[in-house]
């Protein structure tokens, strides 16, 4: 089992979820986040004062896989989220150690579905 993290952009998200859809991906969590990389930010005048915006709007997709799911997960992130420029977004896997549904105390891959 795993959890795949991923960050992109917020314009993405319908893009990224068509593309979960069509590789039967349907449990995901998404999260509003703020963050930057390699983009850096930039900076704007509000009211003659020079403000750096260096925290970007980004989403959080966390989603928990069994092993035979990993590989169709990262590729339907990527070709939902891609556009080629800096910023797309990170992808990150983990290891999950233990997944328990709360309403029936299913373990393991069953409890992931």
């Amino acid at each position: 089992m795993k959890l795949i993290i991923a960050y992109i952009q917020p314009h993405k998200l319908n893009e990224v979820k068509q593309e979960l859809y069509k590789n039967e991906i349907y449990k995901i969590s998404v999260t509003n986040a703020l963050g930057c990389g390699q983009q850096a930010g930039y900076s704007e005048s509000y009211r003659g004062v020079d403000i750096e915006v260096n925290l970007l709007k980004k989403v959080r997709i966390e989603i928990a896989v069994n092993d035979s799911f990993v590989k169709p997960t990262i590729e339907a992130i990527i070709k939902g989220a891609k556009s080629g420029n800096i910023g797309d977004g990170k992808i990150f896997i983990v290891p999950m150690e233990e997944c328990i549904r709360i309403r029936n105390e299913d373990k393991g891959s069953e409890a992931i579905g």
